[in-house]
């Protein structure tokens, strides 16, 4: 195997990949700027394995003698064989990757479409949606991802002041599940509003209207918000949804929204199936 070796933090492309990693706006505007995500860990490689998408992968010395990571490289050059493939320095991948003892390796995606378009080019969104209303744990908005994914709302929207939905933390959360969404970031409440065409759902803890009592709603196309750990569903969505609440034992003050959002899209989805 002949790669092009990277052996300089002062690399162009290596600086470009750690500003896709930085924290905050910082890292998303460099996303966006770039069009890019960087996916870290065999896993998330090897879900967008065969994928156009994934253009550049990153490994290094200790990497290719790894025998998972050499067939997940070669397979994925089978298939897309103008992917390039860098080595880098050992000492500069513990600068690239938070993860430790992980397996060396990691590649650049080109974002989808969705995540690109702007918000106002987005007219009307039908079917079933998920919309994250200012949840900042980017463990739980992965989580919230997967489990959207493994219940069959392909459509998720993040409003102004989520975790950023392709950061390094929300991706390994979502283990996977962003390539089955079509995702949608940096919205409105007014453009969730105008465009979403299912009625909203609120989970919220004090409604009077229980989950399992609304099998009529849930057979049908809905938009499931979910507030933030903190401060809830914002008000003017709230005025425009039916809040709905999950029964708990009354000692135990609420739920967390990663657990939440599993609980409704799961009935949900039982509703649907029986």
């Amino acid at each position: 195997m002949n790669f092009d070796l990277i052996s300089s933090k002062e690399n162009p492309l290596f600086k470009e990949v750690r500003q896709l990693q930085a924290t905050g706006s910082k890292g998303q505007k460099a996303r966006l700027a770039s069009g890019c995500a960087l996916l870290e860990g065999i896993h998330l490689v090897q879900t967008w394995e065969g994928d156009p998408a994934l253009k550049t992968l990153f490994t290094s010395e200790l990497g290719l003698k790894n025998a998972e990571i050499v067939q997940a490289m070669y397979s994925h050059l089978e298939l897309c064989p103008d992917t390039k493939v860098y080595q880098l320095d050992s000492a500069l991948w513990d600068l690239l990757s938070d993860l430790v003892n992980a397996p060396h390796l990691a590649g650049l995606l080109d974002l989808p479409k969705s995540c690109l378009a702007s918000p106002q080019s987005i007219s009307t969104l039908a079917g079933d949606v998920v919309i994250l209303d200012r949840i900042q744990d980017a463990g739980n908005v992965g989580s919230i991802l997967r489990t959207a994914a493994a219940a069959g709302f392909t459509q998720v929207i993040a409003l102004f002041g989520c975790a950023h939905l392709w950061s390094s933390k929300v991706l390994r959360a979502g283990m996977g599940a962003h390539r089955l969404l079509d995702l949608y970031e940096g919205w409105s409440n007014q453009q969730v509003l105008s465009a979403v065409t299912a009625p909203l759902l609120a989970a919220t803890a004090d409604a009077e209207l229980d989950l399992f009592s609304i099998h009529k709603e849930l057979i049908h196309p809905v938009a499931w918000v979910m507030g933030s750990e903190g401060q809830g569903v914002s008000e003017d969505l709230l005025a425009q949804a039916k809040s709905v609440s999950i029964p708990i034992d009354p000692r135990v003050e609420s739920l967390n929204v990663s657990t939440a959002a599993a609980v409704c899209l799961f009935e949900t989805m039982r509703v649907r199936l029986h």
